[in-house]
């Protein structure tokens, strides 16, 4: 099972939270990358001839889109947009017509405010990375799924931002955390069966994003409210010493036309909750994993 994760890389989720709550209003000019990738999840939607959910969970909603999305595909469903960001859920509410608007709660995927066997589909797009225990994540997903029911998802694989981590390192010798780790899609194909969920299939791909500069990777980084929340995160302000060494270190990067690449590793799962029922084990506190989000 997951591995005890090293606490300089263990995320402090009030850290992110409050992040997210800042970026709520600047999150959709930046999240070009969150939206190709909740496209890309959704249209694998299209594979499941046949299946109708009534009761369906946006876990990680953001501001909306995807819940908006789902509500429009299935008019008949109740559709409940979960989020971790309070300012973030305001923006879903306001999403769509006011009389298919979704349900919003805030929440915790890591302890999940919902009833079991509440939902037919649970749909998470780019919001795993950000739970430190992955492993409980998932079985909190699991455990509000009723029988039958169908989790999908994405999340970032090891290989993300893997040129961003390799700079930093250089740039400060590695004394600090400044880029999370992530779990490889076999970690979280482990983690949906010992949950108890049936039938898992994960894959991944990689997207590479290109900019001038690393400062442009960086700003929309923190517009989405993607900031270092690890225990080991430097503290302070950055000097500008610092800041150069890790231009000069990721320049060395830059392809044939002068750009510069930012890798993202996407996992894609999904897995059927047993259409009989029974137990879903769920991790208790003191299980870890390696991974975390950008």
């Amino acid at each position: 099972m997951s591995a005890p994760r090293p606490e300089p890389w263990r995320i402090d989720k009030r850290r992110a939270r409050r992040a997210f709550e800042r970026a709520a209003a600047t999150y959709d000019g930046a999240a070009f990358l969150q939206r190709e990738v909740g496209q890309r999840l959704y249209e694998r939607l299209d594979l499941l001839r046949g299946f109708r959910p009534v009761r369906i969970l946006d876990a990680g909603c953001g501001t909306g889109a995807l819940t908006a999305q789902l509500a429009r595909r299935w008019r008949g469903a109740r559709v409940v947009a979960l989020d971790i960001a309070p300012a973030m859920l305001a923006r879903a509410r306001r999403r769509g017509p006011w009389l298919r608007r979704p349900w919003c709660v805030a929440g915790d995927i890591e302890a999940l405010p919902l009833a079991a066997g509440s939902f037919d589909l649970v749909f998470s797009s780019l919001a795993l990375q950000w739970c430190p225990d992955l492993e409980r994540a998932i079985g909190e997903l699991a455990r509000v799924l009723a029988p039958g029911g169908l989790l999908l998802f994405a999340t970032f694989g090891p290989d993300t931002l893997r040129e961003l981590r390799a700079a930093w390192a250089e740039a400060d010798g590695g004394a600090h955390v400044h880029v999370h780790g992530f779990p490889d899609l076999h970690e979280v194909g482990d983690l949906l069966l010992h949950t108890g969920l049936a039938d898992p299939v994960t894959d991944a791909e990689w997207i590479t994003v290109r900019y001038g500069d690393v400062l442009e990777l960086m700003r929309d980084l923190k517009a989405i409210g993607a900031r270092n929340a690890a225990a080991g995160r430097p503290r302070g302000l950055t000097g500008r010493g610092r800041i150069e060494a890790l231009r000069r270190a990721y320049g060395r990067c830059r392809d044939a036309g002068g750009r510069l690449p930012a890798t993202f590793e996407v996992v894609y799962g999904h897995a059927w909750k047993p259409a009989g029922g029974g137990a879903v084990r769920v991790a208790p506190p003191s299980a870890r994993r390696r991974g975390g989000g950008p």
